[in-house]
């Protein structure tokens, strides 16, 4: 066991759960190696690296945008050089969890748009469902390839302050992030090229490969052996157009605006300077509401007309699938444990957080007595946005979502507030803990893969629970060890 040298020296926990340090300021065992590295190293020498990564950053232009900012809206996403590491046991029982998650999700969604089982048993009431601002009713009764309705899902993990890794939410639409992921991963190996192989780091690299895999397994049976896949992005005034055009790259694909496609004959096509070529599969990066002006929002000019009536015929497949963001609801995943049990008989093998829906009048009344307490979300909302931390809101702010949980209580829900597990960052001049969380990356085609690690979001400011990029957020590299902790 090593004990907190010069780099950490003066480290202060703070009584949180602290992800390299055990309650005596030990080192955790997964973390001796980077600890020992880090303390050699020096602050100036760390310091020093982390200009290089920002730098790096700067060059390949990692950027995300913030639309409500004044002050230029685009950024470049801040990193923090000391990595997040998750021993491999650890690693193994969090996939286990996440894999019987995305399993029900998708046998979840497949029931309510078909024979709707959970609901005619009173395990889910209907209003909820049907009153979910992502729920597609056009969509009962349609088959989807494969039967699959979330390919790509984000699902937010957080510590609590015993150490048990919770659900915060899953993200079934068009979960963003990965790329930071892989990028991280990048310039760590820049800065810290021998520490991979001393730490057996398990490689996240295979992702754009495995993303493919998964597009060309969905398309249509007709499509034969070699089916054209594209990345449909709103264009580069969206948030997460780096991202867009970063995975196209990876995977070799066309990125296309709506502008690029059109449909004739029931069969999508895209323009190219050869002539119409058609299309098989998109990954699309847009809302349900924009896909299609002839059946969401007329107005919608980032959409391909006809895509739909495509879609439903089964000339082209859709990752995600149309409908999926009715499973992310944050009013549903309050039932998330009991859809597990319905579908797979199993017990929840990763918990969720204690939720508490204003829609049951018991619940509501125990939120409003205690709203100062709770943490509120909005049920649609993300990024941070819509949201109320009770212990750290002016009384304006609680009495206005007072009154929103009682005009509009299917809208609302409330948690207790979590003290999110903390690790080591640097912060100027030293190195203090900030809350983190983690965005597993889960793949669901003929298998489910799990990228080894995910994006580990850090609430950079100080004090701050939100990791959020949008709400002064950053991000770390996280480590799954290959090896086998002796001491776990």
């Amino acid at each position: 066991m090593g004990s907190v040298g010069r780099v950490f020296e003066g480290y202060q926990q703070e009584g949180y759960y602290d992800e390299m340090f055990e309650s005596d300021g030990s080192v955790r065992p997964h973390y001796q190696t980077l600890f020992d590295t880090f303390d050699t190293l020096g602050l100036a020498e760390i310091k020093r690296r982390s200009a290089a990564a920002e730098q790096a950053f700067l060059q390949q232009g990692v950027t995300f945008t913030v639309y409500s900012d004044d002050r230029g809206t685009e950024r470049i996403m801040p990193f923090d050089l000391i990595p997040r590491v998750i021993p491999r046991r650890e690693w193994e029982s969090i996939e286990r969890g996440l894999v019987q998650r995305i399993n029900a999700l998708n046998l979840f969604l497949q029931d309510i748009y078909h024979e709707q089982r959970i609901l005619k048993e009173g395990i889910i009431p209907n209003e909820l469902v049907y009153g979910a601002v992502h729920y597609r009713p056009e969509f009962v009764g349609i088959d989807v390839p494969k039967n699959i309705y979330i390919h790509i899902c984000g699902s937010d993990l957080i510590r609590d302050s015993n150490g048990n890794i919770l659900v915060l939410e899953d993200n079934g639409r068009c979960p963003s992030g990965v790329s930071y992921m892989l990028e991280n991963r990048q310039a760590m190996k820049r800065v810290f090229p021998n520490l991979f192989s001393k730490n057996r780091v398990r490689p996240v690299d295979h992702y754009g490969q495995e993303l493919l895999n998964l597009l060309r397994f969905i398309a249509p049976p007709r499509s034969g052996d070699n089916p054209t896949v594209v990345l449909l992005t709103p264009g580069i005034y969206n948030s997460a157009y780096f991202e867009h055009s970063f995975l196209a790259r990876s995977m070799g694909v066309e990125i296309v605006e709506g502008r690029d496609l059109f449909v004739q004959g029931d069969v999508v096509f895209m323009r190219t300077t050869k002539g119409p070529k058609k299309v098989d599969v998109i990954y699309r990066r847009i809302d349900d509401d924009f896909l299609d002006p002839e059946v969401f929002r007329k107005d919608s000019l980032l959409g391909v007309p006809g895509l739909v009536r495509a879609y439903r015929l089964g000339n082209v497949s859709l990752a995600n699938t149309i409908g999926t963001g009715v499973a992310d609801d944050k009013v549903i995943y309050k039932f998330v444990p009991a859809i597990i049990r319905f579908y797979l008989s199993e017990e929840p093998l990763l918990g969720n957080v204690e939720t508490y829906l204003s829609y049951f009048d018991s619940e509501r009344n125990y939120i409003l007595e205690n709203i100062e307490h709770l943490v509120v979300k909005s049920a649609n909302e993300s990024g941070g946005y819509g949201m109320l931390i009770g212990p750290q809101a002016t009384k304006e702010q609680i009495e206005k979502f007072r009154q929103a949980i009682k005009a509009r209580p299917r809208e609302y829900i409330a948690q207790p507030v979590i003290s999110l597990s903390r690790i080591p960052s640097i912060c100027g001049d030293v190195i203090e803990g900030r809350h983190i969380d983690l965005r597993p990356y889960i793949l669901s085609g003929e298998h489910v893969s799990i990228m080894p690690g995910g994006l580990t979001r850090v609430a950079l400011r100080k004090g701050s629970l939100v990791v959020n990029s949008s709400q002064g957020g950053g991000t770390k590299d996280t480590w799954v060890l290959d090896r086998v902790e002796n001491n776990h």
